[in-house]
């Protein structure tokens, strides 16, 4: 039985070591990309670097004759492009780089893909960050884009470009737009996690006050662990489609503080402090998704709720401060 193999870009990322983690199960060989960098972190995907059919290759989404090398050099069935800029306040600063990566870098995979090799099935890491301005409540694969930064731009880019070279080509690509998913290996710049290291901190007696920018903001947030199964499902069918991912609930930043906070038994109202530093230049107000055609067609549902979800973060933060604070 020749074994199915898979190229994971953006591998060292919260999704592509959840993804790594479920194609590995699977009975994949996963090929993940990373960058040439002096400071690459591979901590997310440390424990899987001895693992076999688990290989770490170096390639860049700037750089599209690395792209063909790897495609030539592996022959991945599938490819699942996660790489990218991805951090929304980061792309008002360097706009041209997020665009680079996030928008153009989609490209160069996709033409990868289409020189080596038209069969390989691709899934691109669409956001409901394109939804931005919301036109229609709740979001899904039809409501229009408004994107409100850099980065929505770049991932509305991506997204079209899926659908061109889907058309085009007739390449097997999808894109999931997923809507905000965290898990203890989010980013600490990301606030669910700024939110629950913080909290973890205050109740160690490590730190006493938390900032944040817009508590009104609301996100749909789900869980990273059960939206990789997603991604994995939308390459097994028999025709290539855009899913909204999601959990169909919102909860606003204040909520989230609540939350978290009333996981150590803390009153969130006495730590959390509003600062204008942290607001965005255009604000999204409300993300909401509809993952009604991803229950339909994957069959899939997420299966932790909001409250697990902060739970789990909290935990897994308090942990390792305790760790730290030895």
């Amino acid at each position: 039985m020749t074994i199915k193999t898979a190229l994971i870009t953006g591998v060292t990322g919260q999704d592509g070591s959840y993804l790594a983690e479920l194609l590995l199960e699977k009975g994949y060989r996963v090929v993940g990309m990373v960058r040439r960098s002096s400071t690459v972190n591979f901590d997310r995907i440390a424990h899987l670097q001895e693992v076999e059919n688990m290989e770490i290759v170096q390639g860049d989404l700037l750089d599209q004759l690395s792209l063909i090398d790897i495609l030539k050099e592996w022959q991945p069935s599938e490819v699942y492009n996660l790489a990218a800029q991805s951090f929304v306040p980061t792309s008002w600063k360097q706009p041209v780089l997020t665009g680079e990566f996030t928008a153009l870098g989609v490209t160069r995979v996709l033409d990868a893909i289409r020189i080596v090799n038209p069969e390989i099935r691709f899934y691109q890491a669409s956001s409901s960050e394109m939804f931005g301005k919301v036109q229609e409540v709740p979001q899904k694969e039809t409501t229009p884009f408004y994107p409100r930064s850099p980065y929505g731009v770049a991932k509305v880019y991506g997204h079209w470009i899926t659908v061109n070279y889907r058309e085009s080509y007739g390449l097997f690509a999808c894109s999931g737009i997923l809507f905000n998913h965290e898990s203890p290996r989010r980013g600490l710049e990301f606030v669910t996690h700024k939110v629950t290291h913080a909290v973890a901190r205050i109740k160690l007696g490590l730190q006493k006050e938390l900032h944040l920018g817009n508590l009104e903001a609301r996100r749909d947030w789900g869980y990273a662990g059960d939206y990789v199964q997603a991604m994995y499902l939308m390459l097994q069918q028999d025709k290539p489609d855009d899913y909204v991912v999601a959990t169909g609930e919102t909860h606003s930043v204040g909520e989230l503080c609540q939350v978290a906070f009333d996981c150590v038994g803390l009153n969130w109202q006495n730590h959390v402090i509003t600062d204008q530093k942290f607001y965005r230049p255009a604000e999204v107000d409300l993300l909401i998704g509809d993952p009604s055609k991803a229950h339909a067609i994957l069959g899939w549902k997420p299966s932790v709720n909001f409250k697990e979800l902060i739970q789990m973060m909290v935990e897994s933060n308090l942990e390792q401060e305790a760790k730290n604070k030895k």
